[in-house]
């Protein structure tokens, strides 16, 4: 999770500062877009530090209270983030910006250190930066991302990856360059129209892209924090593992779950040919386990159950099955 970490990095630098020259903004002109870019790029960066709190706490070495380690603190940590993203910025920009509807007013002007400075350039100065700082923590961001989704599309493959560090960071870096680009409309379009009630309208539009990103973020992660299959494609290599070794007769199930970006865990219930000394089996069960783990590097634990495929099936029968004589369709013979 290098790159994760490298982009996390990245992205917060250049958050906080972009923040400071956002509230400074708002500071000298009074302008509600840039104040919602300046909560939005702070919140941002309170987020890129829980990520990384996330993603330390997760490498933490497995104990008896949780012996499968600790791989889902990121998970935890990365919902915590879409959460506040949700409530620390979409809400409180939303809110602003009515506020700013009700009570209009114009973009002001200012004297720092006896220099005049004008509040509509000290604005999109301030903006402009920050879309060249945000474009590059999102260029980072996204060629981290680029080399894990391989072929898929983007939206498939942020559907796909367990990773949520590394799309978070991307999906913020792409809701924040949209945010500016936003806030720049507002505050030309108040200049140009005279209407400083715009302003107030485009922070508006900043909270309504960043509760859209944060209940997407929250769909992907929760589905994660749960319990998410592996990869179809590592399923796949499973099974071709599993389907080398001739003494297996059925394969009755194969069943994954990351227990973090990089640990899935693997449960495997194998049919066994019935007069396959003991021995073997155990030879045969030591195969799989590191063949399967050669394969997918971040398959972690392999467990494997021996069952009849037809003890399996009864045992994974439907419950409201009917059992007994009743279970015995019309005209058949019932033993005694």
């Amino acid at each position: 999770m290098a790159e994760s970490t490298s982009a996390i990095y990245t992205a917060a630098g250049a958050n906080l500062a972009i923040a400071a020259a956002k509230f400074v903004g708002a500071f000298l002109t009074g302008s509600t877009a840039m104040l919602a870019e300046g909560a939005h790029s702070l919140v941002d960066t309170a987020n890129q530090l829980l990520l990384l709190v996330g993603l330390k706490r997760a490498k933490k070495p497995s104990d008896a209270k949780h012996p499968f380690g600790y791989g889902r603190e990121v998970y935890f940590y990365a919902f915590i983030v879409a959460l506040f993203i949700f409530l620390g910025g979409g809400i409180f920009a939303i809110y602003e910006g009515a506020h700013k509807i009700e009570h209009p007013e114009p973009i002001t002007d200012s004297t720092v250190f006896g220099l005049h400075l004008p509040g509509f350039w000290v604005n999109v100065s301030i903006l402009g930066f920050a879309i060249l700082a945000e474009g590059y923590s999102c260029l980072v961001a996204l060629k981290a991302f680029w080399a894990e989704k391989g072929r898929r599309s983007a939206i498939t493959a942020i559907q796909r990856s367990k990773d949520p560090a590394l799309f978070t960071i991307l999906v913020e870096d792409v809701a924040a360059l949209i945010g500016l680009v936003i806030a720049l409309s507002g505050v030309v379009l108040a200049h140009v129209l005279d209407k400083p009630a715009l302003d107030g309208w485009a922070s508006i539009g900043i909270g309504l892209v960043l509760i859209g990103m944060s209940i997407f973020l929250m769909i992907e992660t929760h589905g994660l924090l749960i319990g998410e299959a592996a990869d179809p494609e590592v399923v796949r290599t499973i099974q071709a593992a599993v389907r080398e070794e001739g003494a297996v007769q059925h394969v009755n199930e194969v069943l994954t779950q990351h227990l973090g970006p990089s640990d899935i865990l693997v449960n495997l219930s194998l049919d066994f040919a019935d007069d396959m000394p003991a021995g073997e089996v155990e030879r045969t069960v030591a195969r799989l386990e590191q063949r399967i783990k050669a394969q997918s590097r971040n398959v972690t634990r392999v467990f494997i159950e021996i069952q009849a495929r037809k003890a399996y099936a009864a045992g994974h029968a439907p419950t409201d099955a009917p059992t007994g004589p009743e279970a015995a369709p019309p005209g058949s013979a019932v033993p005694a």
